[in-house]
């Protein structure tokens, strides 16, 4: 998966690059392959990062539960002493 995004980035800022470089040439084509590099990298290489990055991690760690609340303030009294 970490292969994957690299060629992905990579792609995708390739992508930008022509469409900046192109642009005074072309205006449109330009344009378009900055939009295209940008609505890649919010809409398919973010997602896919945050879910290789999340995904062996347990939500419940992160959740304000009240055995989470407890131990934050357990862990903070023991930080005063």
């Amino acid at each position: 998966m970490r292969i994957v995004l690299i060629i992905l980035f990579l792609l995708i800022a390739a992508s930008v690059a022509f469409g900046f470089y192109i642009k005074p040439v072309d205006y449109r084509t330009g344009e378009f392959c900055i939009g295209i590099g940008i609505s890649a990298l919010f809409f398919l290489w973010m997602p896919l990062f945050i879910y290789h990055r999340w995904r062996k991690r347990n939500f419940k760690d992160y959740m304000l539960t009240k055995e989470n609340i407890d131990k934050m303030r357990q862990e903070g009294d023991d930080k005063k002493l």
